[in-house]
């Protein structure tokens, strides 16, 4: 529905409009925002934490920053509330208007630690706020209290919820009224094969509550299905009185025990009602075009790029026929990009690096990278994985020009039994005055969260070293079909 590392999403309907939220992690502007009509065809409206006086991830490390949010409609006003890690673990509120923007400075919870907080109004217009606990003893569940939503005041003190059917780390809850109960719905099982949304029911916000007789509600495990990892759901009415469950999955590939590369990706199904119970319904299939391209060619950054532990217009910024990237002042190096929101993609970019160090990348994390790294006179293909570092292929090239470096995300080759199967292939080449030069292709399991780890994706982008470099242009080619690709060269 909404593909490559899109987790954690949270969704509500206004006037026959949806509009859905994403956790954003380490990367800046924070938490993307989309809308729909259809819950199939998803336009990215922008994001609720836009700026540096709402947000700050300076110091997040990989899977660091900000976790799962929740977007409600109340009293005229759209509300979403998330956690940002890097600054103690405290909550945060933001209101608008309209979900496409202005977003309000913060509202903080320093007196509720903990993550993936909720919002719910009971009758009395009473705010109730439901998140998984902090304690000084570690965890302590789902937990919930009273709360002035307008000051991030805690009211009540915290009191422990239904936990599940006993997976681990119960987290993600929602509370709805809906009818003559209060139900109440969260993710337990880990976020890896063994993920599950349950739910339960009771008199009030606070239960107690029952758990439905059919839990979970939601899960592939034991499953062949193509979508594993399912879990951290939210549910939403249509305004012709559908119900519909949206929540994160992924898409592994490759032989056992299989890899994903594109992160936690949002799908929905439709939901009946059962003796007051919800049960899974037909999948709600996204409608999307077969290749989808987006060029970095205007003096304005496409919505969809970002950049870790800062925003990028802070070290990517326009230039004369291009951009300009430089190194952060204390000389670390910086990337920007956008994620890779398909199974397989071309990626290009015309950099030039007269005094500086940089060129294009594909990465998981720092860690587990694969880049193609312009200096003067010379283009290497540079594979991190851990921490292991292998130059893959290099070649002189004229370091007074723009180089057009590239990268092919490619299916996997090998037999379907075979351990050397992995998700896809990515290939690096160099084009200059001897025409397209491949420099190494990789296993792309390598760059995977089955072997990086975490809690993100893949994105593909720029990156600086040293110095600074001009990007001339970038172009994302992206399907999950791959014979589509094959089409636009």
């Amino acid at each position: 529905m909404v593909s490559g590392f899109h987790p954690d999403p949270t969704v509500c309907q206004v006037d026959g409009t949806y509009y859905m939220a994403h956790s954003s992690f380490e990367y800046a502007p924070g938490v993307p925002l989309y809308r729909s009509t259809d819950l199939r065809t998803w336009e990215h409206l922008g994001h609720a934490l836009d700026r540096p006086s709402q947000l700050s991830v300076s110091g997040a490390v990989a899977s660091g920053g900000v976790f799962a949010p929740t977007l409600r409609h109340h009293d005229g006003r759209f509300w979403l509330i998330t956690t940002n890690l890097t600054e103690g673990g405290g909550h945060l509120l933001v209101t608008a208007e309209d979900p496409a923007g202005p977003w309000s400075d913060p509202v903080r919870f320093p007196d509720a630690p903990g993550i993936d907080p909720d919002l719910a109004w009971d009758d009395d217009g009473t705010c109730h706020l439901t998140w998984s606990g902090f304690g000084d003893q570690g965890p302590m569940g789902i937990v919930q209290a009273v709360v002035d939503p307008t000051t991030g005041k805690v009211l009540s003190e915290p009191r422990q919820l239904w936990q599940g059917t006993g997976g681990k780390f119960p987290e993600g809850p929602h509370i709805y009224h809906i009818g003559d109960f209060w139900y109440q719905l969260i993710a337990e099982g880990g976020t890896e094969r063994g993920h599950a949304v349950t739910i339960a029911r009771g008199p009030s916000p606070a239960g107690p509550f029952e758990p439905c007789p059919w839990n979970p509600a939601l899960t592939a495990r034991g499953t062949d299905s193509p979508v594993q990892n399912g879990g951290h759901g939210d549910l939403v009415e249509g305004p012709d009185g559908q119900w519909t469950l949206v929540y994160h999955g992924v898409r592994p590939r490759g032989t056992s025990p299989h890899w994903h590369v594109l992160g936690r990706e949002t799908f929905a199904s439709q939901i009946t009602w059962e003796d007051g119970w919800p049960r899974l319904g037909e999948p709600v299939e996204p409608s999307s075009p077969a290749v989808v391209t987006e060029e970095l060619s205007s003096p304005h950054l496409p919505a969809s790029w970002c950049a870790p532990a800062r925003f990028p217009a802070e070290s990517l910024r326009p230039a004369e026929n291009g951009w300009r990237l430089a190194a952060a002042p204390t000389g670390e190096a910086v990337f920007a990009g956008r994620r890779q929101e398909h199974l397989y993609a071309r990626i290009r970019a015309k950099v030039r690096a007269e005094d500086g160090q940089g060129g294009l990348e594909l990465r998981i994390d720092p860690r587990h990278a694969l880049r193609l790294e312009l200096t003067r006179g010379r283009v290497r293909a540079v594979a991190r994985v851990g921490s292991l570092v292998s130059v893959l292929g290099e070649t002189e090239i004229d370091g007074a020009s723009d180089i057009t470096l590239a990268l092919r995300i490619e299916p996997a080759r090998g037999h379907v039994f075979s351990t050397e199967l992995g998700p896809d292939e990515i290939i690096a080449t160099v084009s200059g005055a001897d025409g397209v030069v491949e420099l190494g292709r990789v296993d792309g399991r390598y760059f995977s969260t089955e072997v990086a780890g975490g809690m993100t994706g893949r994105l593909t982008g720029v990156f600086c070293d040293r110095g600074d470099v001009i990007v001339r242009s970038f172009i994302y080619i992206g399907s999950d079909d791959p014979h589509a690709l094959d089409a636009v060269g």
